[in-house]
């Protein structure tokens, strides 16, 4: 069966005949305190969950994950790009007339247990999990009525992969994201707007805003996390008109969280938090709340059989990436890709359950915590967190003398120091220079409760 080609016909003529009777766009008119403009939306305090969770899990799965080869771009850089080596893939792997849509029907998550899948977010101290609705392909992990035999209910899985994960995701009381593509690369009204210079909105009416809507009022997400924005504008996108009705009507008004990708030029600028870029890194510490979304496969969001060990980032990077991350005040946000049939591969949870592991014992510097007044020492792999008058530092390296010298924090006669999963206070001195000398504790390393990123708790510092 040939998606774009049947799907069209069929429905084609019913949504532009939705569009002039203006069905859609009467949807978007709504009262309430945030008008639709970015001061006002701009304006919007943070719901504090977000900022209090620091650590949350990506997953990316979809059609893409059939081929599971090159990344989940691989629909664009076969057709759209035309990469040889992709067409190659399909010229080696797959019949002449073999079209995407033919992947669909073998995407069957036949062994996804959405209750496993929380089971083992919870166990990586995610507080936080956002996964896929629908990616740059179309394709929709929910039953939209906008995808016809283009979602997962009609065709592969036969079921509602978005409902399904999110029962399972609040049973444990974690947050649940929903990632959304604004844009999808060849959905034929997409493809319409785009030669018109992005004057027209059919696809915007027809497809994008009713399908937010439609994941608002089914799912209730804490957290939109848009994407696939920057070929238009937010005003192509009707972004401030949507962002408007879900802070002042939707039934997620009061916790919703929203990110940055609305439209050319919001990244970084608009939005409720801030992603940037992918794999972002402030150099400094930002005056806006942000998240850092990194991938344990370097080179792919998606799932990929051709992946290699030297593509995993390791525990040692992954702990390094959230430490320096919630230093610099983010979140950060680890991404897998599950197989076809819905299995996470067991490096992907080797590499959770090492974050659970190391949040368990060092969470209280992670969670809930502030950036301190120094967010790292000059030249070394030690980072500083706080909570209140407490101030941790991470360090990444163990010292060769087993002496930790800290520059920054300076002693008062009320100082006490320990370290985390270790139950005893730690001796330590003032530094002839400034700072403070502090003696770790002289044990065999299978005595320590991790072998990376160590924290170091003060009290009574300055």
């Amino acid at each position: 069966m040939r998606f774009p080609e049947i799907k069209w016909r069929a429905v084609g003529a019913q949504l532009l005949m939705l569009l002039a009777l203006g069905t859609v766009g009467s949807a978007i008119r709504n009262k309430g305190c945030y008008t639709p403009d970015w001061p006002s939306l701009d304006s919007r305090p943070l719901p504090e969950w977000f900022d209090k969770a620091k650590f949350g899990v990506f997953v990316h799965w979809g059609v893409y994950s059939v081929p599971s080869w090159g990344s989940e771009w691989f629909w664009w850089h076969w057709k759209g790009q035309g990469a040889p080596q992709y067409q190659s893939f399909m010229q080696n792997n797959y019949p002449p007339d073999f079209s995407y849509a033919d992947f669909a029907p073998q995407f069957t998550a036949h062994f996804f247990n959405p209750d496993e899948w929380a089971d083992l977010f919870l166990a990586a101290g995610a507080k936080y999990v956002v996964l896929t609705a629908k990616h740059h392909e179309g394709f929709t992990n929910w039953p939209s009525p906008r995808s016809w035999n283009w979602n997962s209910k009609d065709v592969g899985p036969h079921r509602d992969l978005v409902g399904d994960l999110g029962t399972a995701i609040r049973k444990r009381n974690i947050r649940y994201g929903l990632y959304y593509s604004l844009l999808e690369w060849f959905h034929p009204l997409y493809l319409h707007d785009k030669k018109n210079g992005f004057k027209t909105q059919y696809f915007v009416t027809a497809k994008s805003i009713p399908e937010l809507y439609d994941l608002v009022n089914r799912y209730k997400p804490d957290l939109i996390w848009s994407d696939g924005d920057w070929e238009s504008s937010d005003t192509y996108w009707n972004s401030t008109g949507f962002l408007s009705w879900l802070y002042n009507v939707s039934p997620v008004k009061s916790e919703v969280v929203v990110n940055d990708r609305w439209g050319v030029n919001c990244s970084c600028h608009h939005g409720g938090y801030y992603n940037c870029e992918d794999k972002f890194k402030p150099s400094s510490l930002p005056g806006h709340k942000w998240e850092m979304c990194s991938s344990i496969d370097k080179l792919s969001w998606g799932y990929r059989r051709d992946i290699v060990m030297s593509d995993i980032a390791d525990e040692a990077e992954i702990i390094s990436e959230l430490v320096q991350t919630v230093s610099m005040g983010g979140n950060y946000l680890l991404n897998i890709g599950p197989t076809k049939d819905g299995l996470i591969v067991p490096v992907f949870q080797e590499r959770l359950l090492a974050v659970g592991k190391w949040l368990r014992i060092n969470g209280e510097a992670i969670y809930a915590s502030k950036p301190w007044r120094m967010q790292s020492e000059k030249n070394t792999s030690l980072c500083y967190t706080s909570k209140g008058s407490t101030v941790y530092a991470i360090f990444l390296h163990w010292p060769d003398n087993g002496v930790l010298s800290l520059k920054s924090p300076q002693a008062t006669s009320t100082t006490q120091i320990m370290m985390l999963g270790i139950q005893k206070d730690l001796k330590w001195s003032t530094s002839p220079s400034e700072g403070l000398l502090i003696y770790l504790p002289q044990l065999s390393p299978s005595a320590f409760p991790v072998e990376f990123g160590w924290t170091i708790k003060m009290t009574g510092v300055k």
